[in-house]
This record gives C-alpha cells, sequence and structure tokens, in this order.
C-alpha cells in the first residue's frame, strides 16, 4: 500500500525554497555562498508594525479569530484596495488567509473540477502550476517572448481559452522577470476576457508598490470594472511591508467566491495568527512612507545588477519595470564547459556550477516554466550583489 495519495504525484517540492535550503546548508558547513535566491525583502519590518504587533500581545489579543480575518482588518485592507486602485468592496468580500500562497490554493481548490483548465503565462511564479494540479485542474502554461517583454499578448490569451478555461492567472509584477503591465496592456487582456465570460481571473498583485521609473502597475479591476464579478484581487504585506514571516495575504472578490474560500479555509488552517492581523492592520492604516524609501533602494540594485550582468560573456539581461529579481538569458553560455569541469547544457546545470564553484545561489529558469534563463533576486546588500555580480561575470568568463 502506498504511503501517499495520487494526488501528491502530480506536484514536487517548490525549486526555489530547495535551492535556498542548499544556499544555507553550504553555508553552514562554511563556504562562502551569497544567495539570490530566495523572493523575501532584506529590510527590516518596521518599527511601527513591529510595536502593534507588542501592543497587541499585551491588550490579550491571542485569541482564534474569524476564519476569514478581523473585522478590523478586512475593513482596512478594502480601504486600501480603495486608496491604492479605486477598487470599491466592502469588507465581507475581503479575506485573510495565511500568506499569499493559501489564497491561491484556496480559490483553487474551491473553484476547479476535474479538467478545468487554468492559463498561466511563463515565465511564471513556480506554485501556480503545481497549485492547479493538486486542484486537479489543468495548467495551460502559454510562453511569452522576451521580444515581448516576458507579457501575455491579446492574441495569446484568447488562443488559449477553450471551452474548459476556468482561469487566467496573472501575476504583474511578475515574479521572476519583474515585468509588469501598464494601463494599456492589460486593456487588450482585459477586452478579450470580456468576451469569455465563463473565464475567471486572478490577478496577483503581490509585487504591485515595487515598481520603478515612475511607472504604476494597475490592476485588472481598475483597468476594466466590468470584469469585478469574476475577478479575485490578491495581494498581501508580505513584499511591500517586509513582512514575509508574519503570513499574510488577502484577497477581495465577489462576496459569494469568498464565501467559498472562507469555507474551505475553515475545514483546513481556519484564521490566520491574531498578532500577525494586528500588525497588518498597522501595515495598511499607519505610514506608507518606509515603502519610498525601499524602492529607491531596489532601483538603484536594480540598475547595478542589470549593468553588471550585461557586462558578462554570454548573458543578456533586460530591464525589469518592478518586484526585485532580474531573469536574463543564459543561451549564450549554453554548450560550454565550467572551469570546474561542468557542461552547461541547461539552465539548471548553469545554477548548479554557478554555486558550487563561485558561491552563488540563483534559480534556473526551467523552474519557472521557462528554459535558457535564470532568476536573481536583488533583495540583499549591494556589497553581496556587486560580489555576486563579479562572481558570476567570472564564471561565464571561464567557460569554454
Amino acid at each position: 500500500m502506498d504511503l501517499t495519495a495520487a494526488r501528491l504525484d502530480r506536484i514536487s517540492p517548490s525549486q526555489t525554497i530547495a535551492i535556498s535550503t542548499k544556499a544555507r546548508a553550504l553555508k553552514a558547513a562554511g563556504k562562502d555562498i551569497i544567495s539570490l535566491s530566495a523572493g523575501e525583502p532584506d529590510f527590516d519590518t518596521p518599527d511601527t508594525i513591529k510595536k502593534a504587533a507588542m501592543q497587541a500581545i499585551a491588550a490579550g489579543e491571542t485569541k482564534y479569530t474569524d476564519v476569514a480575518g478581523t473585522p478590523a482588518l478586512r475593513r482596512a485592507i478594502a480601504e486600501r484596495f480603495r486608496t491604492d486602485s479605486g477598487l470599491d468592496y466592502t469588507w465581507d468580500e475581503v479575506i485573510v488567509s495565511n500568506g499569499g500562497k493559501q489564497i491561491i490554493y484556496n480559490a483553487m481548490v474551491a473553484t476547479i473540477n476535474p479538467g478545468d483548465e487554468a492559463i498561466i503565462p511563463a515565465p511564471c511564479w513556480v506554485s501556480y502550476p503545481d497549485i492547479v494540479s493538486l486542484a486537479e485542474g489543468t495548467p495551460v502554461i502559454v510562453p511569452c517572448s522576451v521580444e515581448n517583454g516576458f507579457k501575455l499578448q491579446p492574441a495569446e490569451l484568447e488562443a488559449a481559452i477553450t471551452p474548459r478555461t476556468r482561469w487566467l492567472l496573472l501575476n504583474s509584477p511578475n515574479n521572476p522577470t519583474g515585468a509588469a503591465y501598464s494601463a494599456e496592456e492589460m486593456r487588450g487582456l482585459c477586452d478579450v476576457l470580456l468576451r469569455h465570460p465563463n473565464v475567471w481571473i486572478l490577478t496577483d498583485d503581490i509585487y504591485n508598490k515595487l515598481v520603478y521609473d515612475g511607472f504604476r502597475a494597475p490592476t485588472v479591476v481598475e483597468v476594466e470594472p466590468r470584469l469585478r464579478d469574476r475577478t479575485i484581487t490578491m495581494n498581501g504585506v508580505s513584499k511591500a511591508y517586509a513582512m514575509t514571516g508574519w503570513r499574510i495575504g488577502y484577497s477581495a472578490a465577489p462576496v459569494q467566491m469568498t464565501r467559498a474560500m472562507n469555507k474551505l479555509q475553515s475545514q483546513s488552517t481556519s484564521g490566520p495568527c491574531s498578532i500577525s492581523q494586528a500588525a497588518a492592520v498597522e501595515a495598511l492604516t499607519g505610514p506608507q512612507d518606509f515603502i519610498g524609501i525601499m524602492v529607491s533602494t531596489y532601483q538603484a540594485r536594480r540598475d547595478l545588477v542589470v549593468s553588471m550582468l550585461n557586462e558578462a560573456t554570454g548573458l543578456h539581461c533586460p530591464v525589469p519595470e518592478g518586484a526585485f529579481y532580474v531573469f536574463p538569458s543564459l543561451v549564450g553560455c549554453l554548450g560550454k564547459t565550467s572551469a570546474g569541469g561542468t557542461l552547461i547544457d541547461t539552465d539548471e546545470a548553469f545554477v548548479t556550477a554557478l554555486l558550487d564553484e563561485e558561491g552563488v545561489a540563483a534559480v534556473h529558469g526551467s523552474a519557472f516554466m521557462f528554459a535558457g534563463h535564470f532568476r536573481i533576486s536583488y533583495a540583499t546588500d549591494t556589497d553581496s550583489l556587486r560580489e555576486a555580480c563579479l562572481r558570476i561575470q567570472r564564471f561565464c568568463a571561464g567557460l569554454r
């Protein structure tokens, strides 16, 4: 008798987590490792948010909360959507979960029947296809070319829609590329979706505050309010407020959808941590100037990394509009052998040799359903980034 259920065979462990774990193990063993594999801000959570959490503990706010989150946090989320994007949601259309990933999981498991399809533009976050598969759906991966800025084109969306299409999962700014849709680009996708009333949209906006050069990343319902009745707008406090470990994600959607997700959550994790929710209220309603400081720092780091990677032999690194990742092409390195004797025949071979020979941890593009590239997170200090890029340049120069 098999120990695990067949559904577990449909998914793989997160490859980004696996690489980060290997990098930590090498560092613990005394190796000189610079890890650029994790999607986590290196900034500390602002003190005002920490104080709110401590005040909640002192006030005895340590009990179970409503499954969907405290009314105070759900109201704060609704107001933040209104302030940031002009979206008009009531607090009972909002649900709070244990991180953004649970929002996506809840939505897919609550709505997908066997054989239903979910369109996923690639490159994509590693968890999207596996979550759809775990829900017994079919991930439909649509490659988005470098020439189009890694962005889904309206004609590509139209061609991917079938009678079985249930969802479009859209992530802007994108992980792993940092690509973000302008209002005009989003408009083209919305026009296609208006012609297909049975397709729902989950828009993952977790990086929407981390944009550069004056760019603004609009969300779907903001661009096309007529899609409100079949859109889940997802966000969280992890990236913009440097609160990854607090585990708070949230979404707004038509009340029937939010109730379905709440029903599922009630029989899985129940509500998120009460202390984290109190901290998130402060994050969303308190001072926001911290975000501008963080964005300015990230932009300077982005510019440094893009410049240095484009000086490396065999690499080409586009300039991303947002998030804190770059996704350079390594096609010019394929077919060569590293100084340590490794044949670089795949992007995974490239990042493995880079870690083993130069102590730089990155994530191969195949993990994001897009071969021939690799992802670097520049959410780390500038000195480490500069040293890592010098090591990458040396590694590429040593390929023969």
